[in-house]
């Protein structure tokens, strides 16, 4: 048994971090139990270079292990044990500070929002402290990435799912956006791969490797920005996997259809994340998944697949599966081939399932987050698993069994 202790919910915005220097330091202010146990400690940061470039740690005063660069410069957890005789009840005081006195050796990931209580920023090595002004450009409020799990207490229970309303004015004026062999259709299967192969087919894939400006979980937005790939402030926008799904999911609410979106990733600080959908089908009373990037739905024996058979398949999922038409664009780009080859087909993104456990991205906008994919998953709104909390994600708070995820959706939201 474990429980997490945070101050955020990993809502990050990379443009907006905080760069971390031997004058510029963080400190990070989590209320914990008494405990006489070890506890492990997760700090998203990003190291503008290998070798000798530790970030430095200190837990109430007391200097902890550096935290030193890989061969990975983005943004990725970094986690290391913290000594139980270290930690005390109450306030806990977590420091970070890098070696360089110029902005140049290591990013802390932040995340915007109102005032701070708990994160706090200092110019001056440690002696002057303040909770606003924050982020590299002096110029955001808001609280760092930094977080403990103890190895006792217990993680709270997985919220409910939300479901979008398919009468909500938002819903309605995508539904007059769809394409109408998807809104006429009279089985759900074809609706499913109407509503992929249009998104599939709407706009070029746009990574945050190959953009800047993210996309918000806004489907109206996401067509018009990803088709014209111009953005908020005529930036190129990142418009990814994680919105082809979402604006599959906001399609199908607007018809009716129970659909959610789940993150998956092979490992915990990978590059081998993938984001889908699923779709419930009742007359096979399960979850099937669909990818309405690649344009793809898995069949073994004729009947679609969920998440969990395809990860019972393992490897070598070609055989399986039903690609849409969409497919032959996504596939014009180099990037999307390499991934449908390395990745996809291989089973690699599969290995690890969550399931983002919101659909109301239309009427409640200010609950999808601003940058996910963006950085190495981090918000704590996501539902892992209950063996994940063991395999290396211990940096989330909510973790459930197979019934969570297999549970049918509220009739009542689709009445």
């Amino acid at each position: 048994m474990s429980r997490l202790y945070h101050n955020e919910s990993g809502r990050v915005i990379p443009a907006l971090c905080e760069e971390l220097t031997r004058f510029r330091r963080a400190r990070v202010i989590l209320n914990l139990p008494a405990t006489g146990s070890d506890a492990n400690l997760y700090v998203l940061a990003r190291p503008h270079r290998t070798g000798d470039n530790p970030l430095n740690l200190s837990i109430n005063g007391i200097r902890q292990a550096a935290i030193h660069a890989g061969a990975d410069l983005h943004y990725r957890w970094y986690e290391g044990v913290v000594k139980a005789g270290d930690l005390r009840e109450g306030e806990n005081v977590v420091a970070l500070w890098a070696e360089d006195s110029a902005m140049t050796g290591w990013s802390l990931a932040l995340e915007p929002g109102g005032a701070s209580s708990s994160s706090f920023l200092s110019d001056d090595g440690g002696t002057v402290w303040r909770s606003d002004r924050m982020g590299y450009l002096n110029a955001v409020q808001g609280n760092y990435c930094v977080r403990i799990r103890l190895m006792e207490g217990q993680d709270d229970p997985p919220p409910d799912m939300v479901w979008e309303s398919p009468i909500h004015p938002r819903t309605r004026s995508l539904h007059e956006l769809l394409p109408r062999r998807a809104v006429n259709a009279t089985d759900r299967l074809t609706q499913v791969r109407e509503l992929s192969s249009w998104l599939a087919s709407s706009w070029e894939h746009s990574g945050s490797r190959r953009a800047t400006v993210y996309a918000p979980w806004d489907a109206e937005t996401i067509l018009a920005w990803g088709g014209s790939q111009r953005g908020h402030n005529d930036e190129r926008p990142i418009a990814m996997c994680v919105h082809y799904a979402v604006a599959f999911v906001s399609a199908c609410q607007s018809l009716g259809i129970p659909a959610r979106c789940a993150a998956l990733t092979g490992t915990p600080n990978g590059y081998d994340g993938h984001f889908v959908a699923e779709v419930w089908f009742e007359e096979h009373r399960k979850w099937v998944m669909v990818d309405p990037n690649c344009d793809a739905i898995l069949f073994r024996n004729g009947q679609p697949l969920s998440i969990e058979e395809i990860q019972e398949l393992g490897g070598g999922l070609e055989p399986y599966v039903a690609w849409g038409v969409g497919t032959r664009y996504q596939r014009t780009f180099s990037h999307i081939k390499d991934f449908i080859r390395n990745n996809l087909t291989k089973g690699a993104c599969f290995r690890n399932r969550s399931v983002w456990p919101r659909t109301d991205f239309l009427s409640r906008p200010e609950y999808t987050p601003p940058g996910h994919g963006s950085v190495s998953y981090c918000e704590t709104d996501l539902v892992w698993t209950e063996s994940d909390v063991e395999s290396g994600f211990g940096m989330f708070r909510y973790f459930a069994q197979n019934d969570y995820f297999a549970a049918p959706p509220d009739r009542t939201a689709y009445a």
